[in-house]
């Protein structure tokens, strides 16, 4: 994995973005794509890499239909 998309991997992580979730994203070289694509347009925008991953981060969560807390309170 190159430093660009571990960067994109750790701030998601970052933002509480489950590992099992980005694994499958990363896993999936059409979203992986997708992900690098967007997140490059956001930055040229210039949106810093912290503020990107907060709205992809709500957008994941809202896609799923979860909350950020809902896996670390399952492991309470």
């Amino acid at each position: 994995m190159d430093l660009i998309k571990l960067n994109m991997y750790q701030r998601l992580r970052d933002f509480d973005v489950p590992a099992v979730i980005l694994d499958d994203i990363f896993a999936e070289e059409n979203d992986l794509n997708l992900l690098e694509t967007n997140w490059k347009k956001l930055e040229e925008l210039g949106m810093t890499s912290d503020e990107i991953a907060n709205e992809v981060a709500n957008m994941i969560f809202e896609q799923l239909d979860i909350t950020p807390d809902q896996f670390t309170a399952e492991n309470e």
